[in-house]
């Protein structure tokens, strides 16, 4: 009875051993591994491979179906030293799902597609053994975005997949859709085209889309049910959303939806960049990211608690070797295999400088057009130091990635944190010189006193580019709605001249324009300010606004149309803009400035341009004659019209002049 005892505790003994992990602490993964963690295919032979060096166990599930009971076999993986489970599997597995599943702390955890799924089926819980080329629209390898000499050039026109196309009067068949984005021809009732056409009218030079990435809270089993996301919840990073393609059952669709979608805003000269939200999960503790090595992925405070520096539950951390792994491969993935012309990153502070380095360097590497920006804050406190987050503060530290300046945001219209808040185009008061900062793109000038910005007491961007210029996005109110809310007693017409000159000041100022989709014919969300989950009714583009508003999409085409004309309003240094752009008046409600010197070698040689804030006119002296660009909504490109002496600049209102 004794010898039984004995071998059956020397066999436990064993056991447990052998269920030990071959680590201590998250500090031993200093070097990533240099092994591919991708799916590898093809017709005779499948390598499945994840990274769980926690684990004591690794399974590999095979399935029918993306969802159901249609199990068909289960395999061991086998471990490496590095702490990868691989098997190869001498077969064609094409169209099978398939999971992974850990067995860490002596417990088989859920089932997971594993982060590097490329494929999943309805609601991304299975990942499919797919042949990407399969998945290629016709003359997809010569597919190519538009050309930019600087990042500036770009004016981007920000949009959710669903929002976009969903009103009944869009005229668009696919509503809601990955390919509702680019149907041809769709228009209002009244004619006024709407749409991919509509964007081509307009036009802007890049489209950004809301995350489009497969995100967990939207159920794609039962989308006739009312729901709605704005996407900020991810689920599996390299895999495209379901419920925007037209069969999310159908793990190829997806991918075959959105590869033609690009294609046809490329061949429509549209790039396009994806709203990318690496910074936490959807999930924290059944996440994919913790079944399979549970806490590595995220920060921590000493007490072991999950930090929150993106206010939703957890924050990724990316300065750990193996994250920052997965974050550049997975960019650089959506670069390759979907050919993205850019990546907004959400909540940027919470990353680290070194990981935005990585992922700049690794994406030029492959589209040296690529476009790249971020919010350059947190939403939280974090472990990660001061000194390593890429924040604004941070900018001159971060190779080739642009930042939001939200003092230009809030200096125009008033703070998004208070809806009473006034800004510059709203009657507020000493706001001036934060609209400077953002009329020369965030640098150094020697005219701009800094210690009377509102958000930042010095420049934060080396170069102009550096700078995101936009006075509103799907966070906090609209535009139009935050004018209402901020002015209750001012009449329609001049709230609708307060965003007009909002935006002309974006359009015309140094850094890189960006526009809230639906702002060119005043988007409103009923006074709804984060509108995250909130129905179809509140988000929709109501497209019956663009005939009601067509003279505000008419002044907002011809300010695009300006900025292309003229490289004076996207200068490509600090050095030129310093040498070209000099403000001449500042008063209460009053900025203006010339660009000068046929500045970035426009064929003007100065510009004036004045904005007018007050709801009053103002007598402008002149030094020179000008030839009369802009006077209230009257464009003439030609400048026939000349001016001497003294004008009056209208109301609430931006003028532009130009001398030969």
């Amino acid at each position: 009875m004794k010898l039984i005892l004995y071998i059956f505790m020397c066999l436990m003994l064993l056991q447990s051993c052998k269920e030990k992990p071959s680590y201590k602490s998250f500090s031993e993964f200093t070097q990533p591994t240099k092994s591919d963690l991708w799916l590898n295919y093809n017709e005779g032979l499948c390598e499945f491979k994840i990274w769980s060096p926690t684990a004591t166990n690794v399974r590999l599930h095979l399935y029918k179906n993306g969802d159901g009971n249609n199990h068909i076999n289960t395999y061991d993986l086998n471990s490496t030293s590095d702490g990868i489970w691989t098997i190869k599997i001498n077969s064609n597995l094409k169209g099978l799902y398939y999971t992974y599943q850990t067995k860490i702390n002596y417990e088989w955890q859920e089932e997971t597609p594993g982060i590097y799924a490329r494929a999943v089926g309805v609601n991304g819980k299975r990942a499919m053994v797919l042949d990407l080329e399969s998945t290629n629209p016709m003359d997809w390898k010569n597919d190519t975005g538009p050309d930019l000499k600087s990042p500036n050039e770009a004016i981007i026109y920000e949009m959710h997949i669903r929002d976009f196309s969903i009103h009944e009067t869009s005229g668009i068949r696919n509503k809601g859709k990955f390919l509702g984005v680019v149907e041809k021809g769709t228009k209002t009732s009244d004619g006024l085209k709407t749409g991919l056409d509509h964007l081509k009218e307009l036009g802007i030079t890049h489209v950004h889309l809301l995350p489009s990435f497969d995100y967990f809270t939207v159920d794609e089993s039962n989308l006739d049910r009312e729901q709605y996301n704005w996407g900020y919840d991810p689920l599996n990073y390299n895999v495209p959303e379901g419920s925007y393609s037209t069969n999310p059952y159908d793990a190829a669709l997806r991918i075959k939806e959105f590869k033609q979608m690009v294609k046809s805003l490329h061949d429509n000269g549209i790039g396009v960049i994806m709203d990318v939200v690496y910074n936490h999960t959807g999930k924290t503790q059944n996440s994919n990211f913790n079944l399979e090595v549970p806490d590595y992925y995220y920060r921590q405070w000493d007490d072991g608690s999950y930090s929150d520096a993106s206010a939703c539950g957890n924050e990724v951390a990316s300065e750990r070797a193996m994250v920052r792994k997965f974050i550049v491969e997975s960019v650089s993935y959506w670069a390759k295999e979907y050919h993205m012309d850019g990546f907004r990153f959400d909540l940027m502070g919470i990353h680290d400088i070194e990981t935005m380095n990585a992922i700049s360097e690794s994406l030029y590497k492959i589209n040296p057009n690529i476009l790249l920006y971020g919010e350059g804050w947190l939403a939280s406190n974090s472990p990660l130091p001061k000194k390593q987050r890429a924040t604004k503060a941070n900018v001159s530290k971060i190779s080739k990635i642009a930042a939001f300046s939200d003092e230009l945001r809030d200096g125009l219209k008033g703070s998004v944190f208070e809806k009473e808040s006034q800004g510059f185009v709203s009657g507020a008061k000493n706001e001036e010189t934060s609209i400077q900062f953002g009329i020369v793109g965030a640098i150094k000038h020697p005219q701009i006193a800094f210690t009377k910005v509102n958000y930042s007491n010095k420049a934060w961007a080396k170069e102009p580019w550096q700078s995101v210029s936009y006075v509103s996005c799907h966070d906090n109110h609209t535009a139009f709605d935050k004018l209402k809310l901020s002015n209750p007693n001012t009449s329609k017409k001049d709230i609708i001249a307060m965003q007009k000159l909002a935006n002309a000041i974006v359009l015309t100022s140094q850094g890189i324009s960006f526009l809230h989709s639906g702002s060119d014919f005043l988007r409103t969300k009923n006074g709804i300010e984060n509108s995250y989950k909130s129905p179809d009714s509140i988000n929709q583009i109501d497209w019956n606004r663009k005939s009601e508003y067509l003279d505000v999409f008419n002044y907002y085409k011809n300010l695009i149309t300006l900025r292309k004309l003229h490289p004076a309003f996207r200068m490509t240094n600090a050095e030129d803009v310093i040498n070209n752009l000099h403000f001449e008046k500042i008063a209460n409600g009053i900025i203006s400035y010339t660009l000068n010197n046929n500045a970035n070698e426009d064929t003007w040689k100065r510009i004036l341009v004045v904005y007018n804030a007050n709801p009053d006119p103002i007598l402008y002296q002149l030094e020179d004659s000008w030839n009369l660009v802009l006077e209230g909504d009257a464009f003439d490109f030609q400048g026939e019209k000349v001016i001497n002496d003294t004008i009056k600049v209208p109301p609430i209102s931006t003028l532009i002049a130009f001398q030969k």
